[in-house]
């Protein structure tokens, strides 16, 4: 299984950034990354700054973490992928239809994520993933 340390995470969005720009060959997983950077501009300068994977990104700061931000995305992308948990997808579909923009369809999702990852966590339990489809499935609603 593939389990990176924080810094091999970090460096994977930095690399595949850096290889977009540079027009070099990207793998699959690399050209999704690389979308979702593209999709925040406000990171471009920190991701072209090899030096970033070192930095701490801390709420008490006020800061986003982009590095966990793009995570998120990334993983949510594979999920939407196989429709894993089952119904994703369509509830995801349906958030995109009423948001009008896949982007903001996808950080509802990313919402939710991360409050049933909080939730388990806090319980000691995995993640729900009938809870999580029911979130983004209210969010599309309205």
């Amino acid at each position: 299984m593939f389990d990176p340390s924080r810094e091999q995470a970090r460096r994977f969005f930095v690399e595949s950034w850096r290889k977009h720009l540079d027009r070099q060959v990207l793998t699959p997983q690399e050209t999704i990354a690389a979308q979702l950077v593209e999709m925040h501009p406000e990171y471009h300068a920190l991701l072209g700054d090899s030096d970033s994977v070192h930095r701490d990104f801390t709420p008490e700061d006020g800061q986003i973490n982009p590095f966990l931000h793009l995570s998120l995305h990334l993983a949510i992308e594979e999920q939407l992928s196989i429709d894993q948990p089952p119904g994703l997808r369509a509830a995801f579909e349906k958030a995109a239809a009423r948001r009008g923009d896949r982007h903001d369809a996808l950080h509802d999702v990313l919402e939710c994520l991360g409050e049933t990852l909080w939730q388990a966590q806090r319980d000691g339990r995995p993640p729900d993933g009938t809870s999580y489809v029911e979130c983004v499935r209210r969010r599309a609603a309205g």
